[in-house]
C-alpha cells in the first residue's frame, strides 16, 4: 500500500475539529487487537470492550463517534446492543461486523439505524475505507450543526421576528423577538400548530397563502398588524411579510414571515402626513385657486391681451404649476421613503414591464423626432419588485432622457440578466452630464444647468425618487456620462431566486 492510501483516515480526520473516538464492541481478542492497532496509527483514540454489556456501560459513561459492533457475542446481541445505543445516542455511528452476513442482516441492521456493514475477514483496507466514510458522515453532520448553530444564534439575536412553518403549519423556528412580539410567555413552542399561539385571522390566512402558493409563482405577502395596548405597553404596529419556502424542485416546504416594528415609523409618517395636509390646505389650494384665475385670464374671459402681456402671464402658470407638482412629488418621496406604501412585491417579467413602459412614451419621443428604441432582451430577466415602483423608475428614467435628448437624438432601451442580478439600461445620445454634476444628479432638488438645460422644466426630485425606490428593493444605480455625446443609467436588482 502507498502512503496516500496508508495516511486516508489521517486526512479525512484533519477535516474535523476533533480526535475520532472509537469503541470496538468484539468477543474476538484478534478482531479487537487489530482494529485498535490500525485506527490508533491512523490517529484515532480507541477503546475496546468485549461484549454488548460492557460497551453500553462504556457508552454511558462517555460519547463515542464510531462504534465497530460485533452482531454475534454471548450474552447480549449486537442488535440489541445497536437498538439500545441508538436511542441514547443517535448520532453516533455504527459499523456492524460480523463473519454472518446476510442480506436479512443487512436490512434488519440498517433498519435499526447501522451506518455500514463489514464482513468478516475484512481487510486493513476495508476497515480503513468504511472509517473514512463515517468519518466523512461525521464531518457533514457536523458542518450541518454548525451552520444551524451559526443561523439560530443570528436570528435569535435579530429585533425583527422571525417565525418558519412547515407545510402543516407547525412551528419549525420561532426566534425571542416574535415572541415577545405575540406577547408569548412559553420558550418552547417547536412542533406546535401557529394556530395554538397566534389567533389574529389576518395573519394565519397570510401563513395559509404563503403555504399554497402555486409552484409557478412567487409573491410576497404583506400586511400591517396592530397589538393592542397592553399592561405597561403602548399600541405597536408590525410590519409583516410572509413567503413560501421551497426545496430545489420548487416544492413548498413551509412559510417564512418576518414581523418587524413600524411603530416609529408610522408616527413620523403621520407627522409628516400631518405637515403635508397642512402644506395642501395652506399653500396648494391657493395656489390652484390662483392658476385657474390665471388660466379666465389667458383664455380672454377677463379681457383682451397683448402678446406681451400672454407671455408673462404664461410664465406665471407655468411656474405655479411646477409649484404644485413640487408638492406633489415632495409626497412621493416621502412616502417611499417612509417604506410604508406600496409594499407588496411580486415575481416581475422585467422585459414585459419595459417593453410596456417604451410603448407609452413613443409618441412623445415621436415628437421630438427622437428614435426610442426597445433593444433585444434577455427573456429571463425576473425581480421581485413592487410593480407600480419599478415601473416609475423606467418611466422616469425613459422621460428624462427624452427631455434632456436634442430633437433627432436616439434612446435604447434593454435588460440583461448576469449571474445573480437583472440590470435594467437607459442610454441616449442627449445633453450628457458634466463630470462634476454626476455625484450629484440624486441629490433632492439637484438639477444640471447650464445653456442646453435651463429651459428644460423640473423640480429635481425625479432620480431623487428613483434612487430611493432602486435602494428600497436592495438595488444599485449607476451613470456613465459624457457631457455632449450622452448618459447610460444601468439600473441593477437582485435577481428572482425562489429555492433555499
Amino acid at each position: 500500500m502507498n502512503d496516500q492510501t496508508m495516511n486516508s483516515i489521517k486526512a479525512c480526520a484533519q477535516n474535523i475539529s476533533f480526535q475520532p473516538r472509537v469503541l470496538v464492541v468484539d468477543d474476538e481478542a484478534r478482531i479487537q487487537e487489530a482494529c485498535k492497532r490500525l485506527l490508533t496509527d491512523e490517529g484515532c483514540d480507541v477503546e475496546i470492550a468485549e461484549n454488548g454489556i460492557k460497551g453500553l456501560k462504556m457508552i454511558e459513561e462517555k460519547h463515542f463517534d464510531i462504534v465497530l459492533l460485533d452482531l454475534m457475542m454471548p450474552g447480549m446481541s449486537g442488535l440489541d446492543v445497536l437498538t439500545d445505543l441508538k436511542a441514547r445516542h443517535p448520532d453516533t455511528v455504527v459499523i456492524v461486523i460480523t463473519g454472518y452476513a446476510t442480506l436479512e442482516h443487512s436490512v434488519e441492521t440498517m433498519k435499526k439505524g447501522a451506518f455500514d456493514f463489514l464482513s468478516k475477514p475484512f481487510s486493513p483496507q476495508e476497515l480503513r475505507v468504511v472509517i473514512c466514510k463515517a468519518i466523512e458522515f461525521i464531518r457533514t453532520l457536523q458542518d450541518i450543526a454548525t451552520e444551524k448553530s451559526r443561523m439560530r444564534v443570528m436570528i435569535n439575536s435579530l429585533s425583527d421576528g422571525v417565525l418558519t412553518t412547515d407545510n402543516q403549519k407547525r412551528i419549525a423556528l420561532a426566534n425571542p423577538a416574535f415572541l415577545k412580539m405575540i406577547g408569548c410567555r412559553k420558550t418552547s413552542v417547536i412542533g406546535h400548530t401557529v394556530s395554538e399561539f397566534i389567533t389574529e385571522p389576518r395573519l394565519l390566512d397570510m401563513i395559509e397563502r404563503a403555504i399554497h402558493q402555486p409552484e409557478d409563482t412567487f409573491a410576497e405577502i404583506t400586511d400591517e398588524m396592530i397589538v393592542p395596548i397592553s399592561k405597561g405597553k403602548d399600541e405597536m404596529i408590525i410590519g409583516i411579510r410572509s413567503i413560501p419556502f421551497r426545496d430545489r424542485l420548487n416544492r413548498n416546504l413551509g412559510s417564512v414571515t418576518v414581523f418587524h416594528d413600524i411603530t416609529a415609523l408610522k408616527k413620523i409618517d403621520q407627522m409628516k402626513s400631518d405637515f403635508v395636509s397642512m402644506v395642501a390646505h395652506e399653500i396648494k389650494s391657493p395656489l390652484n385657486s390662483v392658476l385657474m384665475q390665471l388660466n379666465v385670464v389667458l383664455d380672454g374671459l377677463a379681457g383682451e391681451l397683448t402678446e406681451k402681456q400672454k407671455e408673462i402671464l404664461s410664465r406665471i402658470s407655468d411656474r405655479i404649476t411646477s409649484l404644485t407638482t413640487l408638492s406633489t412629488e415632495l409626497l412621493d418621496l416621502s412616502k417611499i421613503e417612509s417604506g410604508l406604501i406600496n409594499q407588496d412585491r411580486e415575481d416581475l417579467n422585467v422585459c414585459e414591464l419595459i417593453r410596456d413602459q417604451v410603448i407609452s412614451y413613443r409618441e412623445t419621443a415621436d415628437a421630438k423626432s427622437i428614435r426610442l428604441v426597445l433593444k433585444e432582451t434577455a427573456t429571463g430577466a425576473r425581480m421581485m419588485g413592487n410593480r407600480v415602483n419599478i415601473e416609475e423608475v423606467v418611466s422616469n428614467l425613459i422621460s428624462n432622457a427624452i427631455r434632456y435628448s436634442p430633437n433627432g437624438g436616439r434612446i435604447e432601451v434593454r435588460a440583461d440578466t448576469k449571474s445573480d442580478c437583472v440590470v435594467i439600461q437607459v442610454s441616449d445620445t442627449g445633453f450628457g452630464i458634466p463630470a462634476a454634476d454626476q455625484e450629484h444628479i440624486f441629490d433632492r432638488f439637484f438639477r444640471v444647468k447650464n445653456e442646453k438645460t435651463r429651459y428644460i422644466n423640473g423640480t429635481g426630485l425625479g432620480l431623487a425618487i428613483v434612487k430611493s425606490i432602486v435602494e428600497a428593493h436592495h438595488g444599485t444605480i449607476e451613470v456613465d456620462s459624457t457631457e455632449g455625446k450622452g448618459s447610460c443609467f444601468k439600473v441593477i436588482f437582485p435577481k428572482s431566486e425562489y429555492r433555499f
